[in-house]
């Protein structure tokens, strides 16, 4: 899969999700590691809809460092986002219950 393949996955399973429950802007970044998609790309919600854009999010919450394969593991509940992480499988710097939250969206 290629980089702009998982950012369009990516946004489309995010695209009609209601995060009302999430008050304000939270974002987190993605930098996806990997042969032929190595990128960065952000998740973002603000005011209720969440945005997803291949850019660098400067001022965000928290940075996640994955593979594509290990990121969709995750988000499809075949892969606990707790275990990949102390495994090294996923790195995080930031707020890792921000994380958790933005992957319970899309669950």
């Amino acid at each position: 899969m290629t980089y702009e393949q998982v950012v369009e996955k990516i946004k489309t399973r995010y695209s009609s999700i209601d995060a009302s429950s999430i008050e304000g802007t939270q974002a987190i970044q993605i930098n996806l590691t990997g042969k032929n998609a190595e990128g960065i790309f952000y998740i973002e919600v603000k005011d209720g809809k969440v945005n997803v854009e291949p850019y660098d999010y400067h001022d965000n919450w928290a940075t996640v460092t994955v593979a594509p394969t290990n990121l969709f593991k995750i988000l499809d509940g075949k892969l606990d986002p707790v275990l990949a992480y102390t495994t090294g499988k996923v790195k995080i710097s930031g707020d890792i219950q921000t994380v958790l939250r933005f992957i319970n969206l899309a669950k």
